[in-house]
């Protein structure tokens, strides 16, 4: 089964970015993957790379931050596919009890505008 094993920890830096001040990991279960993606300190992301336009309905540091940093992680480090990435950022969502138009939204705005390291 899907989960977290500890919380997000982050420091602030500048440009609206942040850094993982505590290791976490995310253990991938719904695609039955068998993997467990460790992220480590010092990892930087934007957490959600939402327009500004949007942020009165989806912020960037929202409730689904952790899957955002998840679904960066992925996406740097070109892990599977960005298919797969995508995906995984959806699962973790879901993990995380995000509503489910909040998961079709950004998960359909990863699929389309996304880009990693692919």
């Amino acid at each position: 089964m899907s989960e977290f094993t500890s919380p997000l920890v982050l420091m602030m830096l500048p440009d609206r970015q942040w850094s993982v001040y505590e290791k976490f990991e995310y253990h991938v279960g719904e695609l039955e993957s068998g993997i467990v993606l460790r992220v480590e300190k010092g990892f930087q992301t934007d957490l959600a790379s939402i327009p500004r336009i949007v942020w009165p309905i989806l912020p960037p540091h929202g409730n689904y931050g952790k899957a955002a940093v998840i679904h960066d992680y992925c996406y740097v480090h070109a892990i599977e596919s960005k298919e797969w990435a995508d995906n995984v950022f959806r699962e973790a969502m879901g993990v995380l009890g995000i509503s489910r138009w909040k998961r079709f939204t950004m998960y359909w705005a990863v699929r389309l505008f996304g880009k990693g390291n692919f």
